[in-house]
């Protein structure tokens, strides 16, 4: 790993706890923060409310943003860190919306072929944090932060995102994961959690990269 550049993704199922993470990191670390282009998506009411005419504009639109906020972070000296990666647009999202069949196989192809001539061109992480939590705590936060357009999400949607999380976990070789169970962890308001986060995490980033990294980003200009 170069000295001067850490990429740190955030992975994991709607609710469970990415940008709350990434606020944490960004305070602790000092990191340049990019975060998931939720609300600039024009498609995304659309499709909650009908997955079936709309997912492959609104898939091929989080493709697009992602691969520019690649780009971007490719460009960012220091340590940076993503709110969920191309990678799970692609092997969690499109394939639940494929293996659902709100996406057809025609659609399928073409995202299929697009992705992975873009991922050709990406640097993965260096470290992929992948908070994990209960469907029910799912449900629980998507009721809790109250975004409309999330509230008729069906629970049989959100547990074969979770089942396609697991499957991609296991066959994920790109670099090092930690995994964090978001149930009960508490790194914001309770200290013994939060030292063992920042624990867990140097010792997969040492704090000599994470402190060389953090010399030579934007705020040491």
């Amino acid at each position: 790993m170069a000295g001067e550049k850490i990429y740190i993704a955030i992975a994991g199922n709607i609710g469970a706890g990415k940008s709350t993470l990434v606020e944490f990191l960004t305070s602790t670390y000092g990191v340049a923060p990019f975060f998931e282009p939720n609300d600039d998506n024009p498609y995304l009411a659309d499709f909650y409310q009908n997955m079936d005419a709309w997912a492959f504009h609104s898939q091929v639109f989080f493709l697009a943003h992602k691969f520019r906020i690649h780009q971007e972070l490719d460009r960012t000296a220091g340590i940076v860190v993503q709110d969920r990666t191309i990678y799970e647009d692609a092997e969690i999202f499109a394939t639940a919306l494929h293996a659902s069949k709100r996406m057809s196989d025609r659609d399928w192809k073409t995202y299929e072929e697009l992705y992975k001539t873009i991922c050709n061109a990406l640097r993965p992480p260096d470290l992929l944090i992948y908070l994990k939590c209960s469907l029910k705590t799912t449900k629980q936060r998507i009721k809790l932060r109250g975004r409309p357009m999330e509230q008729a999400i069906p629970p049989a949607y959100l547990r074969l995102l979770q089942d396609l999380y697991d499957r991609w976990l296991e066959k994920w070789t790109a670099c090092e994961v930690l995994r964090l169970d978001t149930d009960r962890l508490d790194y914001i308001s309770d200290l013994v959690d939060r030292l063992d986060v920042m624990d867990r995490i140097e010792r997969l980033l040492p704090r000599a990269s994470i402190e060389a990294a953090r010399a030579s980003g934007p705020s040491a200009a």
